[in-house]
């Protein structure tokens, strides 16, 4: 009998995407085996209130080119498809619902685990999904009664803020940027005078 395939969603603003953000998704990939980690853009992000991030189109364009070499990443619009504000729970339940078969993960990192209590109906998101979270060696992950957790080791420097930031002052490129992602950025002037979210 074939094994079940195992699926992660990870969602953020990628605004841009980074190294920081392949980094982890590769080392979940490697920690649970996983088929496939799907990188899934949010609309709005409802903790990022009052924040308007860059187009869809063009954070969605980045994810592509940052992926389009690694064959276990699938850039999804999902989130960026769906109205107003992107509610993890709702779509766990609507991707996990259309792929009953397949066995669903979520990843986050150490300080959203943290939170997660608050977020809008976590125990609908942990019916529909086992929890990748990123451990920091001084800031251990514990676990929560109901909700299936994964512990993984993983942490990198990259920031989007900082990215951000060294663009609106006319840097060309970024470290943390994947090379097609920051000539990309550069032909199109993305960033340049603008905050993000």
């Amino acid at each position: 009998m074939a094994e079940t395939r195992k699926i992660a969603l990870f969602g953020g603003t990628f605004d841009p995407v980074h190294q920081g953000h392949l980094h982890l998704a590769d080392c979940a990939r490697r920690a649970l085996g996983l088929d496939e980690v799907w990188f899934m853009p949010c609309r709005l992000s409802p903790h990022k209130a009052g924040s308007q991030p860059t187009a869809g189109a063009d954070r969605l364009e980045m994810l592509r080119l940052a992926t389009a070499d690694l064959a276990w990443a699938k850039v999804v619009d999902f989130e960026l498809e769906r109205e107003g504000v992107s509610y993890s729970y709702q779509t766990a339940e609507a991707l996990c619902g259309s792929r009953p078969e397949l066995r669903w993960f979520w990843i986050m990192g150490g300080d959203q685990w943290q939170v997660l209590p608050q977020w809008r109906h976590p125990e609908r998101l942990a019916a529909c999904v086992e929890f990748i979270v990123f451990e920091r060696d001084l800031h251990p992950v514990e676990p929560r009664a109901g909700f299936r957790l994964h512990r993984v080791a993983g942490d990198h420097p990259a920031s989007a803020t900082a990215i951000r930031a060294a663009l609106r002052e006319g840097r060309a490129g970024h470290p943390w940027l994947p090379p097609a992602v920051a000539d990309w950025i550069a032909a199109h002037g993305i960033y340049r005078g603008k905050g993000g979210g």
